[in-house]
């Protein structure tokens, strides 16, 4: 999915992930607008991978639970910038909150995700 819609990780910071996506013909929907569905898989995309770096990956994994959105504003061209940051980083939930904005900074989307965080089975 990263792959096929273009998302490009650009920064990670201490409390933070960012990435892009191109508004183009992968993630608009038939009007020429951005997609809901892309807006959540950047938003579903960069809580997982935020989760994913909160746990020790030997001993555990994260999945999505649950995801929201609120689609505030439309975007028809360029590119969209999630920023992901927690909410809450308990033993086996995560929530995360991801806003992404268009190239003038305008907020696009809200979403929020809740991540399961899962114990490996033992052999």
């Amino acid at each position: 999915m990263v792959d096929h819609l273009g998302i490009e990780f650009i920064e990670i910071g201490s409390d933070f992930i960012k990435a892009t996506m191109p508004v183009d013909h992968r993630t608009r929907q038939p009007m020429g607008l951005l997609h809901g569905g892309a807006s959540m898989a950047l938003a579903e995309t960069l809580g997982s991978i935020a989760a994913t770096c909160c746990v020790d990956n030997s001993k555990q994994y994260c999945v999505g639970l649950e995801i929201n959105a609120n689609h505030i504003k439309s975007a028809r061209e360029g590119f969209v910038q999630g920023i992901c940051k927690a909410v809450h980083i308990g033993k086996k939930t995560h929530v995360w909150e991801i806003k992404i904005y268009d190239r003038k900074e305008q907020l696009i989307c809200i979403s929020r995700i809740t991540i399961a965080v899962i114990d490996h089975k033992k052999a």
